[in-house]
């Protein structure tokens, strides 16, 4: 081989080698005798260096793999010895090959399997066998090689082509024919021979048995020599793990409900009987989760078999089924109380199909009212934050938290079909007794109350969030948590969490103020002082700045005696920050867009007369308009380009706030009743200039388009006057992009103004495209738009 290029395969070669072995390589694939020098390389142990030897097995690999039905009987037989030979130097080497060639080569052995396993080597497996007897390399790579051929069979993630698809099938059906019983007593044996001796081998053959089981026949593990073996090894600290994977695999696979419930029972019997289901909040919390992962299943298992006797009409069957079911519960819970989140989250599964089951059933015990009732506990413990938490810096472990926070309000939801009336009063007991005395209550159980109020309104779902009518009972407890909520001065907790979610609720229950609308005034105050869009945190005041938005447009004309008031106030908060004032705007720009938008609804939505409303619009949009002016006259002086990029986007920012307020109208209806036509005009006059600036044309060009785009809804037949400029100066110096973009603009115009092309073609024609230079493709376009031949597509 080309030693030079091998050097390249070393992960701290240079570049240039690098380069020189993947040519190599390449080169390798496609000659017709390479594999040989690479199989007599691996067979002879002609080189030590690990890379080579791993470069040797995949150029086999991809012999196997896409060229073996070109070699000739005797080739092929060359590369059965050489893996053979290979596996027997394993025994006697001084050192064991390192783990990723050992891996490289159990899927080259799994490759040349799935080709050859149905025609020319049946004996597969007893090869490999009488080479590796009980040797613990050569079990080694057994195992291995076990794992590489099931992930060729069952694999999920890989996806496989039809034909593959009934090829694995044929080969799993001729080895459960042919082989299985063996490998099954080979296992069998390794698990005897190495439990007490090679806890390494010992979990990679459990691994094997659990892959494998699947797809086996289960009387083949399901007996009581291997049963009692598993249960053993759940008593052994380096060993339970896997165990408890292996038994969860078996409990999983698919058989008779009234077998598998003998089987999960016998099971469980044992594992009670060993100490296991009394779970300590100090054991090994790793155990602790792949043991709650066994319980999950054994109990999701019970389900499935209760649900199958259930339709199959075998009611004795399935009432005893349901109490075996009922004697896990304990167990349940303990895990699911559990403080790690792994354990408690590998039980929810368990418990969400258990509460399924008590939805169904046409009334509860006493004792599965007492099940419910610790569930519902459980989940509202289980919501609240640990002191670990970072809140300035969320990580992986905050989302992860996040995530299973979701899977317990999953759980809320479930308990709330099987017993929205103990829900409410568990609910009602925990926010009043916490409310109560909020000042001296931890951050976390204070957030939890609320949350809890929140997660409500959807766990009692009703008719476009009809909170406040209808059921006496429910609507008198919400009004009163909610009255409770915005007159406790809770607003003013000094924890992040605790205001969000404050801010959250407020706006999730809008309807409570159409209800009890004098507390609208102290739950403005709160949105924007201190506690709101002035937090001290970033976070908060972004937050708040959408949720203000959406709790104003919700309340609509409750907002009246508020208007002026709350523009005067937000005043500060509509600035547009130059670039050069370094100062620091408490929100970002894209918050801003909420509070323009807020502002707009406000005015359009206001009891005030057309003139004032303009006044109003005008009073808002007209700092923005100056400001525009002379960022705009300071971009076309600028010579630095971070300061024109940063000039741009604040020009892109105003007209994006202008834009904004526009949302409050529906049509141009809207916009004449308040008056407001003429302010919007002006704003167009104020940026369609910025189109001929020479500087940063695409962002100045996406902003006004925009605004284009929001003005023929708003202002219709009165936009038309500003087109031909404004597309005169979109498409000059255009390139490719500029005309994708401009196209729907034009698509917009065709479809709103149809019914009076004549005007628009008027107004096209004043518009002097034969002096811009635009492609012939696109005239064609804009000559079918203008004839009225339907939309323009690219």
């Amino acid at each position: 081989m080309d030693e030079q290029a091998l050097l390249g395969l070393n992960p701290n070669a240079d570049a240039d080698f690098r380069q020189r072995a993947l040519a190599y390589f390449e080169q390798l694939k496609i000659s017709q005798d390479a594999w040989q020098v690479c199989a007599e390389a691996l067979a002879q142990r002609i080189y030590s260096d690990d890379h080579i030897k791993f470069f040797c097995f995949q150029v086999l690999e991809h012999q196997i793999k896409f060229k073996y039905s070109e070699l000739t009987e005797v080739q092929q037989q060359l590369i059965r010895e050489t893996l053979i030979t290979w596996l027997q130097a394993q025994m006697v080497n001084p050192q064991p090959e390192k783990t990723f060639i050992r891996n490289k080569a159990a899927q080259v052995f799994a490759m040349l399997f799935v080709t050859e396993y149905l025609t020319k080597w049946p004996k597969f497996f007893f090869d490999i066998l009488s080479v590796v007897d009980l040797n613990p390399r050569g079990v080694d790579m057994y195992l291995r090689i076990l794992m590489a051929v099931d992930a060729e069979l069952v694999d999920r993630d890989v996806v496989h082509t039809s034909e593959e698809a009934r090829r694995n099938t044929l080969l799993k059906d001729t080895m459960r024919e042919q082989c299985i019983p063996s490998l099954v007593e080979s296992w069998y044996q390794i698990l005897q021979n190495y439990q007490y001796t090679n806890s390494e081998l010992t979990c990679q053959c459990l691994e094997v048995v659990g892959a494998y089981v699947s797809w086996i026949d289960l009387n083949l593990i399901a007996n009581e020599r291997f049963i009692n073996m598993l249960l053993g090894h759940m008593s052994v600290e380096v060993l339970r793990e896997e165990a408890c994977d292996c038994l969860f695999e078996i409990v999983n696979k698919g058989m008779d409900p009234v077998d598998k419930t003998k089987l999960v029972e016998s099971l469980c019997q044992v594992l009670q009987s060993a100490g296991l289901f009394s779970i300590d909040q100090e054991d090994d919390v790793d155990f602790l989760a792949r043991f709650s992962k066994l319980v999950n299943g054994m109990g999701q298992a019970l389900i499935t078999s209760w649900t199958k006797l259930v339709k199959s009409g075998d009611m004795k069957s399935a009432q005893d089924t349901l109490q075996a079911i009922e004697a896990k519960v304990a167990l349940m819970l303990q895990l699911l109380i559990h403080e790690d989140d792994d354990i408690s989250s590998n039980i929810i599964g368990f418990c969400y199909d258990y509460l399924h089951i008590l939805k169904q059933l046409s009334a509860l015990s006493d004792q599965q009212k007492t099940n419910v009732e610790a569930v519902m506990l459980a989940v509202m413990k289980k919501l609240t934050y640990d002191e670990e938490y970072n809140f300035e810096n969320e990580g992986e472990d905050e989302a992860m938290f996040v995530e299973y926070r979701k899977q317990l309000k999953l759980l809320l939801d479930r308990l709330a079909q099987v017993s929205p009336e103990l829900l409410l009063a568990s609910v009602r007991r925990v926010f009043n007794t916490t409310l109560q005395n909020w000042q001296t209550t931890r951050f976390m159980e204070v957030e939890v109350a609320i949350r809890l109020l929140y997660m409500l309104a959807e766990a009692l779902p009703v008719s476009h969030g009809a909170h406040f009518s209808g059921d006496v009972t429910k609507a008198t407890a919400l009004q009163d948590m909610m009255r409770t909520l915005v007159t406790s001065g809770v607003s003013a907790y000094e924890h992040t969490s605790v205001t969000l979610e404050f801010f959250e609720t407020v706006v999730r229950y809008e309807k409570f103020f159409a209800v009890e609308h004098q507390h609208i005034p102290n739950v403005l105050m709160a949105f924007l002082d201190h506690r709101g869009l002035r937090h001290t945190n970033a976070k908060v005041r972004s937050r708040t700045a959408y949720l203000f938005s959406r709790f104003v447009k919700s309340l609509n004309k409750q907002m009246n005696p508020f208007i002026e008031d709350v523009l005067n106030r937000i005043q500060d908060l509509l600035e547009l920050s130059p670039p050069e004032n370094g100062y620091q705007a408490l929100l970002s720009s894209d918050d801003q867009l909420f509070i323009y938008e807020t502002a707009g609804v406000l005015i359009v939505n206001s009891e005030y007369s057309a003139e004032r409303k303009q006044a109003l619009m005008r009073n808002l949009l007209t700092p923005l308009m100056e400001k525009f002016k002379v960022l705009l006259e300071k971009l076309m002086m600028a010579q630095d380009e971070d300061r024109q990029m940063a000039l741009a986007d604040c020009l892109n920012h105003a007209v994006g706030f202008a834009s904004r307020t526009s949302k409050a109208f529906s049509n141009k209806q809207t916009v004449k009743q308040c008056g407001c036509s003429e302010v919007y005009l002006d704003c167009l006059q104020t940026f369609l200039p910025a189109l001929s600036c020479p500087l940063q044309k695409e962002v100045l060009r996406s902003g006004v388009r925009t605004f284009l785009h929001r003005m023929i809804i708003c202002l219709e037949e009165e936009v038309l006057p500003f087109i031909p400029s404004a597309s005169e100066h979109m498409l000059k110096d255009c390139e490719a992009k500029d005309l994708q973009e401009f196209i729907p603009l034009i698509n917009q115009i065709t479809a709103k103004f149809k019914r009076n092309l004549q005007m628009v073609t008027s107004v096209y024609k004043t518009a002097k495209f034969e002096e811009i230079q635009v492609t012939f493709r696109f005239q064609v376009y804009l000559l079918d738009f203008v004839q009225g031949r339907g939309n323009v597509k690219v």
